[in-house]
């Protein structure tokens, strides 16, 4: 099977039916990644296969998280080299997304990878997550992270920017628990968990929808 191949059949099996275009944005992504990883420490994952696999199919599965509905706010936590936003962004060019990459050089790559494609409604903060201005609370629809140590660490950091009712999809593996009682401290409730397998893997991970109270305390 061809990496093409391979990420046309592992996307259609999370759901997702990539474009002609949108298939091209993500090999030259992935050509642009393991260019600029040999001048900085983007990711230990360069192989072509388990950067399709790894990478992108594991970044639209929290596409099983959230509607991508046309002007929906995604907020993405400590992106790194863009995982899961720019992944989300090109299959979903409805989003408006925003990436939060306090470390300079990896803040480069995204922007130029937002310039190369190019991807519009999207952009890159290089501060860390609790630096971003006042007016960034309580302003997205959806905020996703894959760089966190824990889910509930994941929540308290995020949860101030979502709105009333928005989620935090996180990306986990299968072993995780969350303290339940813990979530409702930081005023969000588990209301998915989501169990799959990555197409042609034995990647196990686990979909959470955290997702804020509309009413009870302010933010």
């Amino acid at each position: 099977m061809t990496p093409r191949e391979l990420l046309i059949s592992g996307a259609e099996e999370l759901g997702v039916n990539l474009t002609l275009e949108q298939l091209n944005s993500l090999f030259i992504y992935s050509s642009e990644l393991r260019k600029w990883n040999r001048r900085i420490n983007l990711t230990s994952i360069t192989n072509e296969r388990d950067v399709i696999i790894k990478h992108f199919l594991d970044s639209l599965s929290y596409l099983k998280g959230f509607d991508p509905a046309p002007g929906l706010r995604l907020l993405d936590m400590g992106s790194g080299a863009g995982f899961p936003a720019i992944p989300l962004k090109i299959a979903c060019p409805e989003l408006s997304v925003t990436l939060v990459e306090s470390t300079k050089k990896k803040a480069s790559f995204l922007r130029h990878i937002i310039r190369t494609l190019p991807l519009d409604q999207a952009e890159v903060k290089d501060v860390r997550i609790e630096e971003l201005p006042e007016s960034s609370r309580k302003s997205y629809d959806v905020i996703t992270a894959r760089a966190f140590s824990d889910i509930r660490s994941a929540a308290a950091a995020g949860v101030i920017y979502l709105k009333p009712g928005g989620v935090m999809v996180l990306s986990r593996g299968g072993e995780e628990t969350a303290d339940e009682s813990a979530l409702r401290s930081l005023d969000v409730e588990c209301e998915a968990r989501n169990e799959l397998i990555l197409p042609h893997s034995d990647y196990k991970r686990v979909i959470w929808v955290l997702k804020k109270n509309s009413t009870k305390r302010r933010q």
